[in-house]
This record gives C-alpha cells, sequence and structure tokens, in this order.
C-alpha cells in the first residue's frame, strides 16, 4: 500500500489574511466557518488535492505543510525518529474527523501525518 500526499496547509499568525491572501490570488474557495476557523480550502484544480489554512497559537512559527495517509500514525513517527527525525505532535483525534500527529524531517521540515477519516 502506497502513502499518498492527501491534505496540505498553509498556517501563520493571522489565518483570516491568510485566507484572504490565497484566496483572491489562486480563486480558491475558503470555507472557516467552524470553532476552529481553520479554512478549510477547495482548490478547484483538476488533479490536485484540497488542503487548509489556520491561525497559529501564540509564539508558534509560520508554517508551509503537506500531510501524508499513513496505516499507523504512532509506527510512522517511530520510524521518523529511528532516522533522525523529531516527533512535535503526537497522535491526536481531530473531533469528527481523522487522527493526525506531525514530526520534523532530519533537516527541520514539519511535516504531517493522518490516519482514518477525511480532511
Amino acid at each position: 500500500m502506497g502513502c499518498p500526499v492527501v491534505h496540505w496547509e498553509i498556517a501563520g499568525k493571522s489565518g483570516k489574511t491568510l485566507q484572504e491572501f490565497y484566496g483572491k490570488l489562486f480563486g480558491w474557495q475558503i470555507d472557516a466557518n467552524n470553532p476552529m476557523n481553520y479554512g478549510m480550502t477547495k482548490t478547484g484544480g483538476e488533479g490536485g488535492i484540497n488542503g487548509g489554512i489556520a491561525q497559529l497559537g501564540e509564539g508558534r512559527p509560520p508554517y508551509v505543510t503537506f500531510y501524508v495517509q499513513v496505516p499507523d500514525l504512532q509506527a510512522s513517527l517511530d520510524k521518523a525518529a529511528g532516522m533522525g527525525g523529531k516527533t512535535i505532535m503526537p497522535p491526536m483525534a481531530v473531533p469528527g474527523g481523522p487522527s493526525l500527529a506531525m514530526f520534523t524531517d532530519p533537516e527541520g521540515n514539519l511535516i504531517g501525518l493522518v490516519q482514518g477519516g477525511t480532511m
């Protein structure tokens, strides 16, 4: 079984500003009508994947990342750690959605993992 990239994410100090910027720049449809104001983004592109634009908590640096669908979050985090990666966010369930985790690769790039559900 492969592990496809299934979602991307852009996050920064002002989620609303980023949502407006990317929505206008690329003509993306962004729906942030949810308790976390997470901008679920439909790119409208044939063959592409959709993503999200979010606001970060105080003191967290902005990032751009992608999410890879894996069969087991913890096993993937353990494997990454054994290869020089570092767990940033242990597995957590998103209410009404999938389970997520995040790690950094040996160069410090932030990568998301997703298991079950849809983004």
